[in-house]
């Protein structure tokens, strides 16, 4: 990217406009000149680009990078209707954690590898969902998961090499991507929101791998088919019915939340899940729902007792812990590279966390 496309990538990241960048620098140039920056038609004095590093929160070092990382196929998951800007912000912000994180990769010499991808895929969904349920089961085979539960997901698909990223998204719940670099992908990306809860957010990373291994006919609906993915991939059917049975005329709260802290699901879509298995029926479906919706638990922040704390990304963090313990890169770099502080990176570096945080509602 050019110094103009940095710039206009950190300002979307923050959701400035070139008015608001232009007064966050006390006005020394115009918004009509930080746009013929982003367009490439002028370029900041040192001055300037030093004074738009400041206000943009980057290093001025990044600004003048030559690093030529882009983001390829976004598919967004949305919760309501979300502005270009919002996504634009979302995106710069992508960008912004995936040059760090490649970054540290290549500063400890560790290649940025394909995702563990089944020759197989993307499997074809061309007549029924049942499909979407088979190729969460072929995924399953490929990572040698069996059937049972997956204890962090996060992990799992790290493990995978899928880089997962947790950011606030706001109005999205989450997207997947390929990133691109010098015309050729380079990693698979999924980004979740971070002030959704982990079972929210288990959900949601099921649902973006099922976009990722589904290939979904024109004429059915590909978000419900990588719902029917994520559902299986979670909560595969033989396992399920195993622990709750093959058919059922009721069920109690009690029984449903063990099964919640079983399978790290919320408790609708566990219901959902035995209504796509004939496990429940429709009546006791919708009495379960109407229920759900009495206790709040169908709305945000959608809190449900025993709710999970977020499975976090840890990979990242890791490696720039790495390369500061091997010497490869200085306190201030590793800093850097975090978003953080020498201090608190000591801190993080010295003890230990503390226990898991819990999103709060927005």
């Amino acid at each position: 990217m050019s110094i103009g496309q940095r710039i206009k990538v950190s300002r979307s990241a923050l959701g400035l406009s070139l008015r608001d960048l232009s007064a966050r620098i006390g006005n020394r140039v115009t918004a009509q000149a930080i746009s013929k920056y982003e367009r490439g038609e002028a370029m900041p004095g040192s001055g300037v680009l030093i004074a738009l590093a400041g206000a943009l929160g980057v290093p001025v070092d990044y600004l003048v990078s030559d690093s030529d990382i882009r983001l390829e196929a976004v598919d967004f998951r949305r919760k309501r209707l979300t502005s270009r800007r919002e996504e634009a912000r979302v995106e710069a912000s992508v960008l912004h954690l995936l040059e760090r994180y490649l970054a540290v990769e290549e500063i400890l010499g560790l290649p940025t590898v394909a995702w563990d991808r089944p020759r197989d895929a993307p499997w074809p969904v061309l007549n029924d969902f049942g499909e979407a349920e088979q190729a969460a089961l072929g995924l399953r085979i490929h990572w040698g998961l069996g059937l049972d539960p997956i204890a962090n997901l996060v992990d799992l698909l790290e493990d995978h090499g899928i880089k997962v990223l947790a950011l606030n998204l706001a109005n999205i719940d989450g997207l997947t991507a390929r990133v691109r670099c010098q015309d050729r992908n380079i990693a698979s990306v999924v980004v979740v929101n971070d002030k959704d809860w982990g079972e929210r957010q288990r959900f949601t990373l099921a649902h973006e791998l099922g976009h990722m291994v589904l290939n979904v006919a024109r004429e059915i609906d590909e978000e419900k088919a990588a719902h029917r993915f994520a559902g299986a991939f979670l909560m595969p059917a033989e396992t399920l019915r195993a622990e709750i049975g093959v058919r059922r005329q009721s069920i109690s709260l009690g029984e449903l939340f063990e099964l919640k802290r079983i399978f790290g699901v919320s408790a609708p879509a566990l219901v959902y899940r035995c209504k796509e298995l004939g496990i429940l029926s429709a009546p006791v479906v919708r009495r379960m729902f109407e229920e759900f919706t009495r206790r709040g638990w169908r709305k945000p922040p959608y809190k449900e007792p025993g709710a999970m704390p977020p499975e976090k990304p840890r990979r990242f963090e890791r490696l720039c812990f790495r390369a500061l313990s091997e010497g490869a890169v200085s306190e201030a770099k590793a800093a850097e590279l975090l978003g953080s502080s020498v201090r608190e990176l000591n801190q993080l570096m010295d003890e230990p966390p503390d226990s898991e945080s819990v999103p709060t509602a927005n």
